[in-house]
Parts: structure tokens; C-alpha cells; sequence
């Protein structure tokens, strides 16, 4: 079915991750970089920082959310594009964009099945 990655950024100046102005810039070019297909966006700008958004794909979604005052970013891809690759690219552009100094990620394989349940 797909692909989910989840992923901490750590140690991001928090200039770039304060405003949406500048997380918006990142992400949108982590879309159009990864040629996944966003249907809509939706963020939210905290005060006085920090910011919030969420991409629905035609594949799926990505979900941002931002600690400024702790240099802290989570983040939450999911895409059930035949081409896998399409996260990794984005995720590449996200790493390259924000400059994290640190990097927790865990891929998740999505994949349907039946099973019983006792």
C-alpha cells in the first residue's frame, strides 16, 4: 500500500522552523522536488512562534509540526505512490532545507492484509 516515514529533527535553527512563511517555502519545494501531488494545505502559525500544517496528497499526507524554542521539528510522511522513492526525495529536500543536527527516522512499510482476530 505504501510507505510512512516518521521523523524528528533536531538541533534546526529556529529561525527556519518560527514562521510559516519559512517552513511553507521548505515544504512546498520538497512537493514539487518529490513530484508528490498535493491536493490542499492547511497551516497554522502559532504565537508568538511555531507552526503547524498539514498536506493532503492524492497519495496520502504530510503532517509538520514545529518547537522553535526547543530546535525541535515532527514530522509525518505517508504516500501510497507506487513510486516509493517520491518520499525519500522529499524527506532529502526537508533534511536539506532545515539542516537538522540530529535525525531520528523510522520507515514504516504499509501493506494490507487479512488476519484473524481471536
Amino acid at each position: 500500500m505504501g510507505v510512512h516515514l516518521l521523523v524528528e529533527l533536531f538541533g534546526v535553527k529556529s529561525e527556519l522552523i518560527s514562521k510559516k512563511k519559512n517552513v511553507k517555502k521548505v515544504l512546498d519545494r520538497a512537493i514539487s522536488k518529490s513530484k508528490l501531488k498535493a491536493i490542499s494545505c492547511l497551516y497554522h502559525q502559532f504565537k508568538p512562534f511555531g507552526v503547524s500544517c498539514v498536506y493532503l496528497l492524492k497519495s496520502s499526507h504530510v503532517s509538520f509540526h514545529s518547537w522553535p524554542e526547543k530546535s525541535y521539528v515532527a514530522l509525518d510522511v505517508f504516500s501510497c505512490d507506487k513510486n516509493e522513492k517520491k518520499v525519500f526525495e522529499f524527506f532529502k529536500v526537508v533534511k536539506d532545507g532545515f539542516k537538522p543536527k540530529r535525525i531520528i527516522k523510522k520507515v514504516i512499510k504499509r501493506d494490507y492484509y487479512e488476519r484473524e482476530i481471536n
